[in-house]
């Protein structure tokens, strides 16, 4: 799953790279993509999350939240945002 962030289109990679911030639970941003992985357990999301946070800045540490057993966002050391979850039980 990708977000496309409402923002402004352009050729060069270097003028839409931009940020990615939270601020009180949401998300700031002026990036126009978002790469999404969601795994079923947390030590499947703990391991893709340990490799992409080298060299990465950290945007919401991985951790529990309200919605999901692990949840996080970073901008990988090649521009590219993801935001990371865990699947949460299924209700019932």
């Amino acid at each position: 799953m990708a977000y496309d962030v409402p923002g402004h289109d352009d050729t060069d990679g270097a003028a839409v790279a931009g940020t990615t911030t939270r601020e009180n639970g949401a998300t700031i941003t002026d990036r126009t993509f978002f790469q999404s992985v969601r795994g079923e357990t947390l030590a499947e999301v703990t391991t893709y999350w340990e490799a992409l946070a080298d060299g990465a800045e950290i945007v919401e540490p991985f951790a529990a939240s309200p919605w999901s057993p692990g949840f996080g966002m970073l901008t990988d050391r090649f521009g590219v945002t993801w935001v990371l979850d865990v699947q949460p039980p299924a209700a019932g």
